[in-house]
């Protein structure tokens, strides 16, 4: 049966993509099959884009695979002795030296999903603050704050208005802007994103 085998071999800077076909019975296209396989676990991960392209192969091998299993055994000896299929892949050294370039694969496929719900679950703020705001802090017209930061800078919090905490009103400009000696709310600070506030200060 027409059977193809890859193999891959990464150096670091340069690469090698090996390829066997013809037409071949079961035990010969079963030992080309794991010698090639095995020679890929081993060889084709030195390379940052080896470390990619050698998955790709091992899995093309294992759709080879199906079909050689297909091709039926040999019942009688041809003109040369067919080729000794070995030990299957991982009961070779080889195979067994691989597991640790997979196992490290697997776990960093495995990390991204696991990376994504963790900040799923943690949200992008974790002070307690609240708020639907990209800082974490959503002001509403008639709530109080104050800024941690000096100005034009701005870290904003939310305040009760009658703590001593609270050093300005936040009011919403019917006019499109501020009054004189009002500061300006960046619009992250709004639960839209979009508005700006004018914060107030609170005299007395």
């Amino acid at each position: 049966m027409p059977v193809t085998i890859r193999g891959h071999q990464g150096m670091v800077v340069i690469m090698r993509f090996l390829r066997r076909q013809g037409v071949f019975c079961h035990p010969c296209a079963l030992a080309l099959f794991r010698d090639m396989q095995a020679d890929t676990l081993i060889a084709g991960w030195w390379g940052p884009l080896s470390v990619i392209i050698t998955p790709f192969t091992l899995l093309a091998n294992l759709s080879a695979l199906s079909g050689i299993r297909r091709i039926p055994v040999p019942v009688a000896a041809g003109w040369r002795p067919p080729l000794d299929p070995g030990r299957p892949v991982f009961r070779r050294p080889a195979g067994i030296l691989a597991l640790i370039p997979l196992a490290v694969l697997g776990l960093l496929v495995a990390a991204v999903p696991v990376l994504l719900v963790i900040g799923l679950v943690t949200g992008p703020d974790e002070s307690g603050t609240g708020g639907s705001g990209s800082t974490g802090v959503t002001l509403t017209p008639g709530s109080c704050a104050r800024n941690d930061d000096p100005w034009p800078e701005q870290d904003l919090r939310s305040a009760d208005c009658g703590s001593p905490d609270a050093r300005y009103r936040v009011v919403d400009p019917a006019s499109g802007s501020c009054a004189s000696g009002d500061h300006v709310a960046y619009p992250e600070y709004s639960a839209d994103g979009a508005t700006s506030f004018c914060l107030r200060p609170l005299r007395g």
